[in-house]
């Protein structure tokens, strides 16, 4: 997936005229810390909340203040993971993105990012979770699958993460089936170090009307 195909416009820029006062606002009401700001279609860098708390006039329109985040941005055929790379390196909650000519076309909201996710590792559907620590010589995901798909079940998501000074890496995956039990047991009989397995709830268990009440509440 490319930065351009994740960008949101429910979120409008911010212009050099405009007062911290109105940034403020902007900011609260989209729930964000940082606005891009713009000339026309000219990216002039991220503002960030901490560029304006201290300020003494909340009506000095923000061209008066120097911006703290000049560069913080992705081009539209950027990969999606430089988009998630800046996010983490830089602690955002907005990405600008900008096409082959610097010029500004939109952003991509943490949210987004988040909704992203979700449908990256496939969080909604029903399913079980298995971690495996392996060497990374003997990183073979095929084998992997095919060991799950001898239970005719399927890997929905999977991903790695490693450890630094160390040779082991641990491999998380999601399939599409609750009762692991049997994939689990064939994990072992190759010799797989099942680190951890987790099953997905049961939907009619009340749950997800607990956690849609709490996303609720916490729109308010």
């Amino acid at each position: 997936m490319l930065a351009i195909e994740l960008i949101a416009n429910a979120i409008p820029p911010v212009f050099a005229a405009d007062t911290i006062q109105r940034v403020l606002d902007r900011m609260a009401e989209f729930k964000v810390s940082h606005l891009p700001v713009v000339n026309k279609d000219q990216f002039l860098g991220l503002i960030s909340e901490n560029d304006l708390i201290e300020a003494s006039d909340l009506q000095t329109p923000i061209a008066a203040l120097k911006l703290s985040l000049v560069n913080p941005y992705v081009h539209d055929e950027q990969h999606i993971y430089d988009v998630i790379r800046l996010f983490y390196e830089q602690r955002l909650t907005v990405v600008p993105v900008l096409d082959a000519k610097n010029a500004y076309l939109g952003l991509i909201s943490i949210n987004a990012m988040n909704e992203y996710f979700a449908k990256l590792t496939s969080v909604s559907e029903p399913g079980g979770i298995i971690v495996l620590e392996i060497g990374n010589k003997n990183n073979s995901l095929a084998h992997m699958a095919q060991i799950v798909e001898s239970d005719n079940a399927q890997i929905l998501s999977s991903y790695v993460r490693t450890f630094p000074h160390s040779t082991k890496i641990e491999v998380t995956l999601k399939v599409n089936k609750v009762d692991i039990s049997a994939i689990i047991a064939t994990f072992m009989r190759y010799e797989y170090d099942v680190k951890a397995t987790f099953n997905h709830v049961d939907e009619n268990d009340g749950s997800k009307d607990r956690y849609d009440s709490l996303m609720n509440y916490l729109n308010l």
